[in-house]
C-alpha cells in the first residue's frame, strides 16, 4: 500500500484545489468546458507529470457522460470528479508510472463514486436555492448586497464540495491500489482490456443515448464478460469483443421492455 507522505498529501490538496475550481465551470460560473472529461483529466494528468494517463480516463469518460446533462431537475454524476480522481488514483498509486491496468481499476472506483457524487450535487443545489430564497426575500437598499453574499456563498459551497469529496475519494482510491497489487494476474490482464474495449462501450451510449443507470449496469457486465471469457477461459479477443456486444445488446432490448 502507497505510503502517505507529505509529498502525496501536497499533491492530493492541489489536485482538489484545482479540481474544485475546475468543478465551478460545470454549472456554477464559466461554463467554458473546461469541465468536460475531455479537457479536465489530461489536465490533472499533466499537473500529476503523467498527462497519457489523463488523456486515457478523459477520452474515455467523455464518451460516457457526454450526453448527461444538468437539465432541469435532472442532477447528473459529476463527471469531473469522477475524471480528476480517477486519473490522480491512477497516477498517485503507481510510483514507477500509471499503467493501463491501473487506469482500469481506477475507472471502476471512479464509477462506485457515482452515487455520492449525485447526493452531494443535490444537496448544494438546495442549500444554494435556500441562498437565494434569503437574498431575494431582503428588502430595501440591501437586496443587492445580499444577492452578492448570496452568490459568493453558493460558489464556495460547490467548490468546497468538490474539494471535499477529492480529499475523501483520492486517498481511499489510493489505499485500494494496494489490494489492486494482490489480485491474480488475471485481473490485471482483463482490465487492460477493459480500457481497450470501453470507447466501444461509450459510442454505444452516445448512439442508444443511454442513462446513467444503464451505463453501470453495461460497464459492470462487459467487465465480467471480459474477466470469463478473455482471461480464465482465454477466449480469443474477436470472440471476446462478439460476446461483449451480445452482452450489451441484452441488456438495451432488457432496458427497453422495462420501460
Amino acid at each position: 500500500m502507497p505510503a502517505f507522505d507529505m509529498h502525496i498529501v501536497l499533491e492530493v490538496l492541489g489536485i482538489a484545489f484545482v479540481g474544485g475550481a475546475i468543478g465551478l465551470d460545470r454549472t456554477a460560473a464559466g461554463q467554458f468546458m473546461v469541465s468536460q472529461p475531455i479537457v479536465a483529466g489530461p489536465l490533472a494528468g499533466w499537473m500529476l507529470g503523467e498527462p497519457r494517463a489523463g488523456i486515457i480516463v478523459g477520452a474515455a469518460l467523455e464518451l460516457i457522460w457526454v450526453l448527461d446533462m444538468p437539465i432541469g431537475t435532472f442532477v447528473p454524476a459529476d463527471a469531473t470528479i469522477g475524471t480528476v480522481s480517477a486519473t490522480a488514483i491512477a497516477v498517485l498509486g503507481a510510483p514507477s508510472g500509471a499503467t493501463l491496468p491501473l487506469i482500469g481499476f481506477s475507472i471502476l472506483l471512479s464509477t462506485a463514486m457515482v452515487t455520492m457524487t449525485m447526493k452531494a450535487e443535490g444537496a448544494v443545489r438546495t442549500w444554494n436555492l435556500r441562498f437565494s430564497e434569503k437574498a431575494l426575500s431582503t428588502s430595501g437598499p440591501n437586496t443587492g448586497h445580499a444577492l452578492f453574499h448570496a452568490q459568493c456563498a453558493g460558489l464556495a459551497l460547490f467548490f468546497l464540495k468538490s474539494f471535499v469529496l477529492y480529499c475523501i475519494f483520492i486517498p481511499l482510491g489510493i489505499a485500494a491500489t494496494g489490494l489492486y497489487r494482490h489480485l491474480p494476474g488475471a485481473f490485471p490482464r482483463a482490465l487492460s482490456l477493459f480500457v481497450k474495449l470501453l470507447p466501444l462501450v461509450g459510442v454505444a451510449l452516445v448512439v442508444r443515448k443511454l442513462t446513467v443507470k444503464s451505463f453501470d449496469q453495461y460497464v459492470l457486465a462487459g467487465f465480467a464478460t471480459a474477466v470469463l471469457f478473455g482471461q480464465l477461459i482465454h477466449a480469443p479477443g474477436i470472440v471476446v469483443l462478439l460476446l461483449t456486444a451480445v452482452v450489451g445488446w441484452i441488456g438495451a432490448r432488457y432496458s427497453e421492455r422495462r420501460s
